[in-house]
């Protein structure tokens, strides 16, 4: 009898640690889903993220060079871009999910152009219009440090 209640005490063990996993990869699946502002499901209205970078002004991007990337369309330029995209997507992706940088820093969540932008300490960061990056360069280290506190906030009420 001790064999048979050894038997299902770990069976029940495991069925309890698989239902845990089961969650726990649920949750954080949908951790990234939300987080990037897209339309239709494509991020900054299809411009490709890694030109910010490379370009002076960013380069709409193709659905033929695209991937899928916390459950958002990420379109490029080239393959190249991709690449360098799927090598290190954290690098390149705008900060504060592709929401105006400065609407965050206010504690709100404002969509954005993604032909105003900044970058700040190799960071990628978009406002809604002009207006909203003059404010922001107004005093880029302050209002990065009041988004970042909080993001996490606006996050949760988006």
């Amino acid at each position: 009898m001790g064999n048979l209640h050894q038997f299902y005490v770990r069976r029940g063990i495991l069925f309890g640690l698989s239902v845990v996993w089961s969650f726990c990869a649920a949750m954080a699946a949908m951790a990234g889903s939300g987080m990037f502002a897209a339309s239709d499901d494509v991020a900054l209205d299809g411009y490709d993220v890694v030109s910010y970078f490379l370009d002076t002004e960013p380069k709409p991007g193709a659905p033929t060079h695209s991937v899928i990337w916390k459950g958002v369309v990420w379109q490029f330029e080239t393959d190249e871009n991709r690449q360098l995209f799927e090598a290190n997507p954290r690098a390149y992706a705008p900060q504060f999910g592709g929401y105006c940088a400065y609407g965050v820093a206010k504690g709100v969540v404002v969509s954005t152009d993604p032909r105003v932008w900044h970058i700040y300490q190799g960071k990628l960061y978009l406002t809604r219009d002009r207006k909203a990056m003059q404010a922001w360069i107004v005093d880029v280290p302050g209002n990065v440090a009041e988004a970042g506190a909080r993001w996490p906030e606006v996050l949760a009420a988006k």
